[in-house]
């Protein structure tokens, strides 16, 4: 059994605080985040040096390490502050840890401020320390399956302890070492392919549970320390993935690897869900390397479908399960010798090993040829164009190609040679009768095809990607620069990882004539492909990969003007830019490396159209031409049609035709070159002016820039005050949104007290109405009694009037006097009391309508606020109702007391005035009239005060205290009625 990864602790220990503020019913508590993983330390006493002194651990291996030191995972510890009556959390700050500085030498703890802090006068810190131990426990196994990493990508390999034998990864050369170096110095390759998987079904049971991190499934194994996970898929009943091999280079011998791998246990393939094993199948890699076995030969391979078992035992073995339901995978292990005659497997840094696809073998190298002079080109769409000077080997230093641009610049231009066909100039009956030798082919150059010189330098190459040195040469071709014979870079340099490498001889220049739009056509349609190969004295040129140059960028750039030596003027486009060049694999589109390269395109102006001759052959002498036959009558000799005056008139015009057109296109070159050099004279001052221009707006960019810069750091400081203002929103929100919940509860107990009360006092009342109408039933029984016995007064008043009539006249008179003055002090007394009960009423009146006004405000207030106040304004409604009942009975109590007291003055009268029974029987009839106009008083009364609470608005006719007033208003006048 081979021993686990090393293992590592992380510990985190924090010590203690500062400057944080005494809080007595606040704890503080410090959560600690790693890894998905959060631990917390003790709640300790909020005050001002809180005493933590907790320590804080995580496990993992080396190798995870290493991977969250790479992606600079950050261990984040966050400080709360809990509310020992309601256990409420409040983030008061956090810190964010450095995951690279973590060191296996103990350091002095350091104090880190708290960032976000809620404290933000005080400026808390906690004093914390690091250090990463050795884990030195012994553990049980268990297995932990890794979420499927991104496909690009992987740490670098970390060597396994594996007793005496152990792989050592050499990242230069990109294999691993196993056994000494001195003895063990073949190359093998050992891979390991996962075709398929069928009734992965049957792998879930009803109680699986599967991962929450994802629905996704795939295999994971472990191939020498690499994690290998093959590609996601979603369906178990029909799997879908594509086969892939992994594959790692072992430096070793057939002895020693043969140990190796008797010692290493069976690679275990599981398929997982997230970080859940659903199942896993063992694979032996002991049957690879048998006595007989021969690697030079013939590889080794283990191959087959292996039964997936599963890993937690919560499903019954698949043992008794049919064959043909078995849950299975294809897999497929191979150990070879290396052989780089075969197949050269380059393996690619942060991935898989997989192999490099063989490009096409370049043809075998040529001599240099003999330098010759450069002629233009003419490209042409139908036929492949030849270039004297692009052949593979015929390249130039930056230096030479310059000077011979320049002599190209400065030469004539020549023209191509062409194999088109020629039609001569005369006719096959002349070319019979004549033994002068014909022209030579030519071709017609269009007057408006431009001289173009485009130059490319591939300038360097970096950032390679392979975990072992090449030897590169890159290639290119392009046939519309008038070759098809590829282009390379000579002599192929050795290019590193982390390297910039510049390549020598990699500039080359191409002159071509060709149509403006025929030229921008082209650019737009085909790139130029530059090819990345790898050369091996022993072996043939391997392709590497291959990057893509748009030449129509170059179109894009902007155009500068240059003058040549003859003072002729002429455009320059350039284009520099750095470019991936990818892997040349048709499955995977990786970065392999990056190519710096620059690219100028030159306008010559126009080609003159000339004819050129395909060959040199010089034209001799006519030969002497036979004489003609005499007839027999000595005829004169038969005119030839070209000896005629006819055709050397027409000749000699067409030459005085071409000789004035030179002339005429001299003269109009002189003219232009004229202009040309006014323009450019023109062209120089405007180019001191836009000069100082172009300084002067470089110093206002220059201030802009500086500003640019005040403002960025001023927009980052408000920015950093926007977040913090941010987080304090979201705590008032938090305390806001607390703070209404905790008034809605007690608004709604209040309500429901409320409703009580209101019940509560409604039934008090109804029980005080119950009592008053007792009371008022009694009342109406005394004053019926009252009445009766008035009755009998009156009729005793009778007898005694008749009785005294015999008195005599003056003691009556007096008696009357004295009667009429206190009539008019009880009638003086009674409009005294009228004025005060008329104030009264109007008082009362008033505070009814101020009563109307201030409940209609309430409810207007209410309306706006919440529509759950409005029961409450109803019951305060009511409890004004019950008010003026309740008011209104008292009322009515004092009226009847009122009544009972003046029948009570009246008896009294009435036994004053026993002696004079005339006076007493006047008084009486003033007391019947008094009781008459009380009455009719009463009603009056009654009827104003129902029309003013009407008139308030406040009360209706269905309202309990306008019925009152209706009842009584009838019972008094029925009352008055009888």
């Amino acid at each position: 059994m081979a021993s686990k990864p090393e293992q590592l602790l992380i510990v985190v220990s924090v010590l203690e605080g500062r400057q944080f503020p005494r809080s007595p019913r606040h704890t503080l508590v410090v959560e600690a985040r790693f890894d998905g993983e959060t631990l917390a330390t003790d709640p300790v006493e909020h005050k001002e040096q809180p005493q933590f002194c907790t320590e804080l651990a995580w496990e993992l291996d080396r190798k995870t390490l290493h991977q969250h030191r790479l992606q600079r995972t950050p261990i984040k510890l966050q400080c709360y502050a809990v509310d020992s009556g309601t256990s409420a959390r409040e983030c008061v700050g956090y810190i964010v840890l450095d995951l690279r500085s973590l060191q296996e030498i103990k350091q002095a703890p350091k104090w880190h401020p708290l960032l976000s802090s809620k404290y933000t006068k005080l400026k808390p810190a906690l004093l914390i320390s690091m250090i990463l131990e050795n884990d030195t426990k012994p553990t049980a196994e268990q297995f932990k399956a890794k979420k499927a990493p991104p496909r690009p990508g992987s740490p670098a390999l970390v060597p396994l302890d594996s007793g005496e034998l152990r792989p050592v990864l050499n990242e230069e050369e990109g294999f691993h070492q196993i056994g000494p170096e001195d003895v063990c110095a073949d190359m093998f390759v050992l891979s390991v392919t996962v075709a398929f998987a069928t009734k992965l079904e049957q792998l879930i049971s009803s109680s699986t549970k599967l991962s929450s991190e994802g629905a996704e499934f795939f295999f994971y194994y472990t191939l020498l320390g690499n994690d290998v996970t093959s590609e996601p898929f979603q369906n178990l009943l029909s799997p879908n993935f594509e086969p892939e091999r992994a594959s790692v280079r072992i430096r070793s011998s057939e002895r020693v690897l043969r140990l190796f791998l008797a010692q290493q246990p069976c690679l275990q393939i599981h398929l997982c869900c997230g970080k859940q094993s659903l199942g896993s199948t063992d694979v032996s890699l002991a049957g690879l390397m048998t006595s007989s076995a021969d690697l030079t030969k013939r590889p080794a391979i283990i191959e087959g479908a292996f039964i997936l078992q599963p890993l937690n035992r919560v499903k019954p073995s698949l043992r008794c399960v049919p064959p043909d339901l078995q849950p299975t995978v294809s897999v497929s292990v191979t150990l070879r010798a290396e052989d780089i005659n075969n197949q050269l497997e380059v393996p690619i840094e942060n991935g898989p090993k997989t192999p490099v696809k063989k490009g096409p073998v370049p043809a075998a190298r040529r001599e240099r040829p003999s330098e010759e002079p450069r002629a233009l080109r003419t490209p042409s769409p139908d036929r492949p164009l030849r270039s004297p000077d692009a052949s593979p080997e015929h390249q130039h230093s930056e230096s030479e190609a310059e000077s011979l641009c320049s002599d190209i610049r400065q030469a004539p231009p020549t023209h191509v040679l062409s194999d088109a066909p020629v039609v001569p100039d005369v006719t096959e009956a002349d070319a019979a009768d004549s033994s002068v030798s014909v022209s030579a082919p030519k071709i017609s150059i269009p007057a408006s095809a431009h001289h173009y010189c485009f130059s490319l330098d591939l300038r360097s190459i970096r950032d390679l990607r392979t975990s072992f040195p090449i030897n590169c040469v890159l290639r290119y071709a392009y046939q519309f620069f008038g070759s098809a014979a590829p282009i390379m870079t000579s002599p192929a340099v050795e290019v590193k990882k982390n390297t910039e490498v510049f390549l020598p001889q990699s500039y080359c220049a191409f002159d071509f004539a060709a149509l403006p739009n025929q030229l921008q056509d082209t650019f737009l349609r085909v790139p130029l492909t530059v090819e990345m190969w790898h050369r091996e004295p022993s072996s043939p040129d391997v392709l590497l990969g291959s990057v893509s140059i748009q030449l129509s960028r170059l179109l894009g750039s902007e155009k500068t003007r240059f003058l040549d030596p003859s003072g002729h003027q002429q455009w320059r486009q350039s284009c520099s830019e750095r470019i991936p060049i990818m892997k040349a694999d048709g499955f995977v589109s990786e970065k392999l490396a990056e190519l710096c390269y620059v690219s100028v395109l030159e306008d010559l102006g126009f080609v003159k159209a000339q004819d050129v001759l395909v060959s040199e052959s010089s034209q001799g002498p006519p030969a002497a031409l036979a004489p003609p036959p005499q007839g027999p009558g000595g005829a004169e000799p038969l005119t030839r049609p070209r000896e005629t005056p006819e055709y050397k008139a027409a000749l000699e015009l067409e030459m005085w035709k071409e000789m004035q057109e030179d002339l005429f296109d001299n003269q109009l070159k002189q003219k232009e070159l004229s202009h040309m050099q006014a323009l450019a004279e023109e062209w120089r001052k405007r180019d001191h002016q836009r000069e100082a221009l172009i300084k002067k707006k470089e110093m206002e960019y220059n201030l802009l820039e500086e500003q640019l810069q005040k403002t960025l750091s001023e927009l980052e400081k408000r920015e950093k005050a926007l977040v913090h203002a941010e987080m304090e929103t979201q705590r008032l929100q938090r305390e806001l949104r607390s703070e209404h919940e905790f008034s809605m509860r007690e608004l709604q107990d209040s309500g429901r007290r409320l409703r009580e009360d209101c019940a509560h006092q409604v039934e008090l009342e109804r029980s005080k109405v119950r009592q008053l109408e007792d009371l008022l039933a009694q009342q109406r029984q005394q004053v019926n009694t009252a009445e009766n016995k008035c009755k009998q007064l009156e009729k005793e008043f009778e007898l005694y009037r008749d009785q005294q009539n015999v008195r005599p006249e003056v003691r009556l008179q007096s008696e009357i006097n004295l009667l009429t003055l206190e009539k008019v002090e009880l009638e003086r007394k009674l409009e005294s009391a009228t004025k005060s009960k008329l104030h009264y009423k109007q008082q009362w009146g008033r505070a009814l309508k101020e009563l109307a006004r201030f409940k209609q405000r309430e409810q207007e207030n209410a309306m706006t606020r919440l529509k759950k106040q409005q029961q409450e304004l109803e019951h305060m409604r009511l409890r004004y109702m019950a008010a003026e009942e309740k008011e209104a009975v008292k009322n009515e109590k004092h009226e009847l007391q009122d009544i009972r007291n003046e029948l009570n003055s009246l008896i009294v009268q009435c036994l004053k005035m026993n002696e004079d029974s005339h006076n007493i029987s006047n008084y009486l009839d003033t007391a019947h009239a008094c009781a008459s106009e009380s009455a009719d008083e009463h009603v009056t009364r009654l009827l104003e005060e129902r029309d003013t609470l009407l008139r308030t608005g406040v009360y209706t006719h269905d309202d309990r205290i306008i019925s009152e007033l209706d009842r009584q208003i009838q019972q008094a006048m029925s009352h008055r009625n009888t």
